[in-house]
């Protein structure tokens, strides 16, 4: 048997940071921030597409199932995202006024 060599994978690096506009208050902030966040989730998932592509034609496997899995790992923390905004909502309304 052969000795395979790992070498690192770089799979886009870190999370994407989000920044705040310039004097903007707190709900042009957030609407820019979830903005912000849905187009780059877009992005990622139009890579994947790509690279899912590029494989149909000879491209490397390794970088299809990166892309995939980068792509998966993003839209499952947006629908966590959601998951708890919908939460934090719903205890707002029942709270006793």
């Amino acid at each position: 048997m052969s000795d395979m060599k790992i070498t690192g994978v770089n799979a886009g690096g870190e999370l994407p940071k989000l920044s705040k506009p310039e004097g903007a208050g707190p709900k042009d902030a957030f609407e820019t921030a979830m903005q912000e966040a849905l187009g780059k989730l877009s992005q990622v998932q139009g890579d994947a597409q790509k690279a899912v592509q590029d494989l149909t034609g000879g491209g490397d496997i390794t970088q299809a199932i990166l892309a995939m899995e980068k792509a998966d790992m993003n839209f499952q923390l947006m629908v966590e995202v959601r998951n708890k905004l919908l939460s934090a909502y719903e205890e707002i309304m029942r709270m006793q006024v």
